[in-house]
């Protein structure tokens, strides 16, 4: 039964796609979500994580995880949070897919891994991967020593076969009147008090400030992996959970380095998925390690934030681990805003993902914040908000012909973020100070919680 403002998840039939490294699971796993979402490359690990993605298969809906190579004999610490992953993945399956190279033939780790899944009891396909033309057919026949009865060859990379495979997997799964989609945002902006259906969340920061156990702790289940060493997430992985009838779609992406910092492949795709994966999010949760205080990395992350137009909330992680005294939040909100001045309309939230602590109203401000990013004031209310703050006699430079600063009217063109225009006697860019000072004044009278303002001039006729 679920409880009253609790986060719930959403379930699909899943089908979990296993194998061991660098055999093209991710590649099959983009190929039928239909989007890239799983890094890609010749090195062997790029995946770590379980990555979830809807999908949607002749009329049937269904989620496909992508789960890290799995090697069961590996003591490495990286590796055993991957089998452990894995086994979670298999745990919550309709269906297994082993994945398996033709080019390779049968290896011991492809035997091993048939054996566990066997003993699982899931329904299980095996793909052979990489058959990438009829030459290559006769490398699958080996691999029938594997006991698996269902065998399908394909290619991941072109398609070939995925459809035959497809068939089988979801032969059993019900048929949905509408199939999964992204929730698009209705044609009329929503005002404040009507927050939207889905929002998308960005978990951003640099590495191991607790991204991945914020999510894991916001799921209540451990999706990403946890380790104590830093940059332990490649991918972006996405979740949804629902509370209160909004459905919170998260990505936790990989900590975002400085380019000079990033020298493995796969660390280079992660800081390009993370700013990617920041691009299609409503609101960005960035995370500051409380116990280390502000950065200049978390300044250089939250530039990316605002200038790529998203809402931002300011999150304070391991508040649990810091010395309290009686102004010891008031101390460090100041402290963050002197160095994160740009950051200005952000909120701040203290949490702990460890424990918990204050999880509930940081989902309180992410409503809040999305709803802000999607208000609109009519042109009428904009007029009179003008007319009482007397912006036209702000002081300003004067312009090219020694004629003082005057804004006729302003109107709202936008949301997400919201961008108002402001027509004036002048041609070019307001100055910083009145932008700033209007800016100011929108956010006294309106809101705009957590939201960048955008503030156009245009010369009136």
């Amino acid at each position: 039964m679920k409880r009253p403002g609790s986060l719930e998840m959403i379930k699909l039939p899943r089908v979990v796609i296993l194998g061991r490294p660098n055999v093209g699971k991710s590649t099959l796993f983009n190929r039928i979500c239909g989007r890239r979402r799983a890094l890609v490359g010749n090195e062997p690990g790029m995946t770590r994580d379980r990555i979830y993605a809807a999908a949607d298969w002749r009329g049937k809906a269904f989620e496909v995880v992508d789960t890290g190579g799995i090697i069961p004999g590996e003591k490495d610490m990286i590796a055993l949070e991957i089998f452990r992953q894995a086994r979670v993945a298999i745990e919550e399956a309709e269906h297994l897919v082993l994945v398996v190279d033709a080019r390779e033939g049968v290896v011991p780790l492809d035997e091993q891994l048939a054996q566990l899944l066997h003993r699982t009891g899931k329904p299980l396909s095996l793909a052979v991967n990489k058959v990438d033309s009829l030459m290559h057919s006769p490398l699958a026949a080996d691999f029938h020593r594997l006991g698996v009865r269902d065998i399908f060859t394909l290619s991941a990379e072109h398609g070939l076969g995925v459809d035959e495979l497809l068939d089988h997997v979801t032969a059993r799964f019900p048929v949905e009147a509408e199939t999964v989609k992204e929730v698009e945002a209705p044609a009329a902006p929503l005002p404040a008090e009507r927050p939207p259906t889905t929002i998308n969340v960005a978990i951003i920061g640099r590495p191991n400030v607790g991204k991945s156990t914020l999510l894991n702790r916001f799921l209540n289940a451990e999706r990403s992996i946890v380790t104590p060493w830093p940059g332990t997430t490649r991918d972006a992985v996405d979740a949804e959970v629902e509370r209160d009838g909004l459905v919170f779609r998260f990505v936790d992406t990989a900590g975002i380095r400085r380019k000079g910092k990033t020298k493995l492949l796969a660390e280079k795709l992660s800081v390009i998925q993370a700013r990617k994966h920041l691009e299609r999010a409503d609101v960005a949760l960035l995370l500051i390690d409380a116990l280390e205080g502000v950065t200049a990395v978390d300044a250089h992350i939250g530039g990316y934030a605002h200038e790529s137009g998203r809402s931002v909330v300011l999150v304070i992680n391991k508040w649990d681990a810091v010395p309290k005294g009686p102004d010891t939040a008031r101390e460090y909100t100041e402290t963050v805003r002197r160095r994160m001045k740009f950051l200005g309309y952000a909120p701040i939230v203290f949490v702990s993902a460890l424990t918990g602590e204050r999880l509930k109203k940081l989902a309180d401000t992410i409503v809040q914040v999305a709803a802000g990013r999607r208000q609109r004031v009519s042109t009428a209310e904009m007029n009179r908000f003008l007319e009482q703050i007397n912006l036209e006699r702000i002081p300003a430079p004067a312009g090219p012909e020694g004629r003082p600063l005057r804004i006729y009217y302003i109107t709202q063109a936008g949301v997400e973020p919201p961008t108002f225009v402001a027509f004036t006697n002048r041609s070019g860019k307001l100055h910083f100070s009145v932008e700033r000072n209007l800016e100011n004044r929108l956010r006294e009278k309106f809101g705009f919680v957590g939201a960048p303002i955008v503030i156009k001039s245009r010369r009136s006729k």
